[in-house]
């Protein structure tokens, strides 16, 4: 554990190049005094490091000072090299720097450690986009990740979905998002955090003024709530009571999840009997490609929402 905590204050300090002993103390979970004995064991080491003391002191290393050591334990190593496909990199132009960082990463690992992370990036691959979804346009991205980099207000030319005409908004931009293959720009539009799709940005233009961030506010926390808004069921909905077929099931749950609640069994084996929660009746037509293999049992006004529906395919196609 010394080791690791020495090795850990020794990358802190070739990054930083001065950081407090306080900090260094609550980044590793350790006393003050801890850190001060620390440095002295890395100077006693030839590491030239040195404590200084007062208001705007703190632990300091010699300018220009490098080692070689990458301290990665094997699990570690392993872990840099589990990959997502590349096309988020690719997205922000970072394709090509990734497969050289890599390399040079592999170069510097311990020889013990090489085999099991060649094996890791050969044999696992993460892929986030979702199946049978074309890449969505990514043409602002460019502009945007220049604005989110270098804290500069945006001028957004934005098309919502439906809308006849495009919008235009000021906004000041926390940082971008990929999500499922999506990518989107997370930034507070009057003070209050929004959420933009860059495949609907139809032009931008980069502020000379600093983003305005509300106190306290950054992307992950902001994206928690942004993400948190668009899953949550909204109030007052319509709930229904359904039964199922239990080979449809599955897939009900992949599309639907967060509208399913009370899931039971039924006397029938071949049914299970559940709720599902949609913001009006005319929405629980989202229920139709399931066809014979779910029926609402209530209420009735959706059962004629649904017998309305396939009245108007029966005519469509007859």
């Amino acid at each position: 554990m010394k080791a690791d905590r020495l090795l850990s204050i020794l990358l802190l300090l070739q990054t930083r190049g001065q950081v407090s002993a306080t900090e260094l103390a609550e980044r590793l979970e350790v006393s003050v005094r801890t850190i001060y004995r620390d440095v002295d064991a890395l100077s006693a080491a030839g590491v030239p490091v040195w404590a200084e003391r007062g208001r705007h002191g703190g632990i300091n290393l010699l300018p220009g000072f490098r080692t070689d050591v990458t301290g990665l334990t094997g699990d570690e190593a392993r872990a840099l090299f589990v990959l997502s496909t590349q096309t988020s990199h690719e997205a922000l132009g970072l394709g090509d720097a990734l497969s050289s960082a890599l390399r040079k990463v592999m170069a510097a690992l311990p020889a013990p450690h090489r085999p099991a992370a060649e094996r890791t990036s050969e044999r696992i691959l993460i892929d986030p986009a979702r199946w049978m979804h074309p890449p969505a346009g990514t043409e602002a991205l460019d502009d945007l990740q220049q604005a989110v980099l270098a804290d500069r207000r945006v001028l957004l030319t934005y098309r919502h979905s439906g809308a006849t005409g495009p919008s235009a908004y000021t906004v000041d931009p926390y940082g971008l998002v990929s999500k499922a293959g999506v990518w989107y720009l997370v930034a507070d539009l009057d003070a209050a955090p929004r959420l933009f799709r860059v495949d609907r940005v139809l032009a931008v233009a980069v502020s000379d003024a600093p983003v305005r961030h509300r106190p306290g506010a950054g992307l992950a926390s902001e994206w928690a709530v942004l993400r948190a808004q668009v899953e949550r069921l909204p109030a007052g909905g319509v709930r229904l009571r359904t039964r199922v077929r239990r080979r449809s099931l599955d897939m009900l749950l992949r599309i639907h999840g967060p509208r399913v609640g009370d899931l039971s069994a039924t006397g029938d084996p071949d049914w299970a009997e559940l709720t599902l929660t949609f913001p009006t009746v005319a929405a629980a037509r989202a229920v139709l490609p399931y066809g014979a293999d779910l029926e609402i049992l209530s209420p009735p006004e959706a059962r004629t929402e649904l017998l309305r529906a396939a009245r108007e395919v029966a005519e469509l196609y007859g």
